[in-house]
This record gives C-alpha cells, sequence and structure tokens, in this order.
C-alpha cells in the first residue's frame, strides 16, 4: 500500500486566543482553509477553556465531536442533550445547535463539513505496552486519512518496516493512503517509564 504521511511538530502549531482561552490548530483540510471562513472540509484542534461558563459559536453545517483530555466538563445542547464529560469522554453535537459549557478543560475537537464523516478513539499506553491500530479505508469516500495526536508521553508508531516514526507530547502525524482502499495495519509502543495517551481521529471525505 502506498501511503502519504504528515508529521507535524509542537512547535509549527498555530495558537489562537478567544475570549474563553486558547485554541491550537492541529490540522486542517483543505490546508488553505481559513476556520474563520468555514470554508474546511474538516479540522483538528485542542481548546484550553479557562472560564468557568461559555456558549459556543455557531457552525451552520458542521458536525462536532469533543473529547476531554483534561478536567471535566457539561455539555447543554438546548432542545437536545446534555452530557458529563470526563477525560477521554466524547459527545457528538451539531454545530448549528445552541450549545453552553461549564468547566475548565482541555479538549479535544474535531469538525466535519458536509460531505465528511470522522470518529475519535482514545488510546492507552503503559510501560513497554504496545497496541496494533487497524486503518478501515471506507471505499464509499474518496479519501480516508488517519490523525494521531500524542497527548502526553513519547510513543513510536510503525507503519512499515521502512517508516517508523517517534511522537512527543503534542505532536500529531496523518497517515493518508494513495490511490489503495485495502486495509491498513501499524503499530504503536510505549518505550519510556511513564504512561502514554493518544487520540486517533479517524476521517473520511
Amino acid at each position: 500500500m502506498s501511503y502519504e504521511i504528515e508529521l507535524i511538530r509542537k512547535d509549527q502549531l498555530e495558537v489562537s486566543k478567544w475570549s474563553g482561552g486558547t485554541t491550537t490548530q492541529l490540522a486542517i483540510f483543505p490546508k488553505d482553509a481559513i476556520y474563520s471562513e468555514h470554508n474546511f472540509k474538516w479540522r483538528l484542534s485542542s481548546a484550553k477553556v479557562e472560564v468557568e461558563e461559555s456558549v459556543f459559536t455557531s457552525l451552520p453545517n458542521i458536525n462536532r465531536i469533543i473529547m476531554i483530555i483534561e478536567g471535566e466538563l457539561i455539555l447543554e445542547h438546548e432542545g437536545h442533550h446534555r452530557s458529563i464529560l470526563k477525560s477521554f469522554n466524547q459527545d457528538h453535537f451539531s454545530g448549528s445547535w445552541k450549545t453552553k459549557s461549564f468547566g475548565k478543560v482541555i479538549d479535544f475537537n474535531l469538525m466535519m463539513n458536509e460531505g465528511c464523516e470522522g470518529e475519535l478513539e482514545a488510546i492507552h499506553l503503559e510501560k513497554e505496552q504496545s497496541n496494533m491500530i487497524s486503518f478501515d479505508n471506507k471505499k464509499e469516500f474518496s479519501q480516508n486519512v488517519q490523525a494521531i495526536y500524542c497527548v502526553n508521553g513519547q510513543i513510536k508508531i510503525k507503519i512499515s518496516a521502512d517508516d517508523m516514526i517517534t511522537l512527543y507530547e503534542g505532536d500529531i502525524v496523518l497517515i493518508t493512503p494513495k490511490n489503495d482502499f485495502s486495509d491498513l495495519d501499524f503499530k504503536v509502543y510505549n518505550e519510556k517509564n511513564r504512561k502514554a495517551d493518544l487520540i486517533i481521529a479517524s476521517i473520511s471525505y
């Protein structure tokens, strides 16, 4: 299988301020898309919420998934549902809903425009533990990408005998198969003496 790898280090990431804290944009597609213009197909980010209560920006036609990295968050979607999220819990909702949040947290966000689907999964690796990750190439979409974000610790990713990547805290790697819809399995493992936590975003568009 042929594939493209894009490794983005923490110090390459763009951080912006908003009224309730800061947001780090981890990846956006297309690369020249501008978040404020909502012209992206998908976007990954991590926000640090420093206020107890905030109202989410309205994002019509955008589907959202939020996973908590640190802290506890209550999400109230007016006319829909209420969620209480602790570390690595997640909630799916529409950006067109009126949403309020309560709690100071660090979170991980996946935003998807029309014609895009995705999911998030948290992986926890103890000292010297490894895990096989399966990349499900959905044939009904023209493109699939898997993003691996290192929340903390340090991990190695073995995609093939020739491709070995080390991720440090705050780094993200994007793996995109090219012209091949067979599935791809790769191994992640923790060589260090401390626990490592990862978030995997699987996106199809």
